[in-house]
């Protein structure tokens, strides 16, 4: 208003010319800027000021001056009254105010908790820092107590290994002469049992009734068969128990089986076998033809499953157990395990110390927003349901999708970094590298963040294939709202 003042010159407003102050609003574009027609339509690119007291002032294309159409809420555009316009200035700014205390409690809520966060977030990040320190000086220590405890469990297994391998040598030779006692014994009783004329040799004809001896198997045992067993030259014609125990029986013990096993093979059955029970003869139904098949694979399963599981481990004799330790390898041995157990455990404490520096390492590498504000949601997950699926969003680690008819969770990304603008970097968090989609790139979540009273997941939604975006409220992001008094002098 200070450029239009009656009874003086009017200059353009960008200075071009000056004109006699009854051209303004003549309906005649002198000025370049149209600066001349504020009133009028005459000039394409002027602008009309509406006042709009107690609303907000706005500035409108000349064109829309006196087109029938109230665009002012003064209704100072329609000044020719071509159109009466209802001045609703005062509602409308009575309602911007009540919509702007709203949204200034609201700010002030948030910012009030967000102070809260900041500063229960730089007191976790000193703490979580002084903890670091500390366990990394512990970690120091304790590798060293770890070494010391290495050292000494070597020295100490160095004589109990010696120890027990003496013992086990010994009782190994020991063993083999049990072995071979029992041999010697098997080797004779064997001689016996062949020996069927009680002669005390072994002829021929007696290798010749055994049919195990029957190399080509024609169903009988001919003289030169008889002969290798035992090895006989051409002239003789039987063997002494000497000649047998060094000779035939190293050639013949995998198979030898004595008379009664022989009788017992040519029955048909192993000794000690319990017969199979005969199977019921059930009906054929077509019901019971056509799961046939399944019903017999899954016995088979059974079986073999029950074979493995019951297997019987060899037995071994008590005469062939080796003996317990003598009293100093038993001491040796005692010894040993003390100083294991130390290492086990000063190695147990190195690694829960490790493990411990990794987390506080990975929490304080994260960036939780310039005063720490943010920090409040690491830990902590936040879900939102649609009609199909429900999501969630793990703060700085992951975000996921699960259906609700069931199944398990898709994982849609996993904590990146702030992705911001560059004027407002916090403004949206970055979840990346998620489950691949099907001929298509791995997921990602774009999670837009404004200011709540409440840290909630509000909403979800996928712009493009495997990109999804969320919708976060947090006080974090709550910047401290305008007084009362700034609020109303703006207005």
């Amino acid at each position: 208003a200070s450029w239009y003042k009656p009874g003086a010159e009017f200059r353009c407003i960008d200075g071009s010319k000056s004109l006699p102050f009854e051209y303004i609003n003549d309906d005649y574009c002198d000025c370049p800027d149209g600066s001349d027609e504020p009133g009028t339509s005459a000039c394409p690119g002027g602008k009309f000021h509406c006042t709009n007291a107690g609303f907000k002032p706005l500035n409108i294309l000349s064109s829309r001056v006196g087109d029938g159409i109230c665009d002012c809420c003064d209704g100072t555009d329609e000044w020719e009254g071509n159109i009466e316009c209802v001045n609703n200035c005062k509602e409308l700014g009575k309602k911007m105010r009540e919509e702007a205390e709203l949204v200034r409690q609201l700010q002030e809520q948030g910012h009030t908790l967000k102070l809260q966060y900041m500063e229960t977030g730089k007191k976790t990040r000193a703490v979580k820092k002084t903890e670091l320190e500390e366990l990394q000086k512990t970690k120091v220590e304790l590798e060293t107590v770890k070494n010391e405890m290495e050292q000494k469990k070597n020295e100490a297994e160095t004589p109990e290994k010696e120890a027990k391998e003496k013992h086990e040598q010994a009782w190994k030779e020991e063993l083999e002469k049990i072995k071979a006692a029992k041999d010697k014994v098997k080797a004779e009783t064997a001689f016996y049992e062949m020996d069927e004329n009680k002669d005390n040799r072994v002829d021929l004809a007696e290798v010749k009734a055994h049919s195990q001896f029957d190399v080509d198997n024609n169903g009988e045992v001919c003289d030169t068969e008889a002969r290798e067993h035992l090895e006989l030259g051409d002239e003789d014609t039987h063997v002494d128990m000497a000649h047998f125990i060094e000779k035939v029986w190293p050639n013949i013990r995998e198979f030898y089986k004595s008379p009664s096993e022989l009788q017992a093979a040519a029955k048909g059955e192993k000794q000690g076998e319990v017969p199979e029970a005969p199977k019921a003869n059930i009906p054929n139904t077509g019901e019971y033809l056509e799961n046939e098949d399944d019903d017999e694979e899954d016995e088979e399963e059974d079986i073999e499953y029950d074979e493995e599981e019951n297997k019987e481990k060899p037995s071994v004799a008590d005469d062939e157990k080796m003996p317990d330790y003598d009293e100093l390898t038993k001491q040796l041995m005692a010894v040993a395990d003390v100083a294991r157990n130390q290492f086990t455990e000063a190695e147990k404490k190195l690694k829960d110390t490790e493990s411990q520096i990794r987390n506080l390492e990975t929490y304080l590498g994260i960036d939780y927003g310039p005063n720490e504000e943010f920090s409040v949601l690491k830990g902590n997950c936040y879900e939102y349901t649609d009609r199909e699926y429900t999501y969630k969003m793990c703060g700085f680690d992951k975000a996921t999708q699960r259906s609700k008819s069931g199944g398990s969770e898709t994982t849609l990304g996993n904590w990146g970094k702030w992705d911001g603008p560059a004027h407002d970097k916090y403004a949206i968090m970055n979840y990346e590298n998620g489950q691949s989609c099907w001929n298509g790139p791995n997921r990602s979540v774009k999670v837009h963040l404004k200011c709540g009273t409440d840290n909630k997941l509000t909403g979800a939604s996928e712009p493009s294939r495997c990109e999804y975006a969320f919708d976060f409220e947090t006080p974090s992001r709550c910047s401290e709202p305008p007084t009362t008094h700034q609020l109303h002098t703006e207005l």
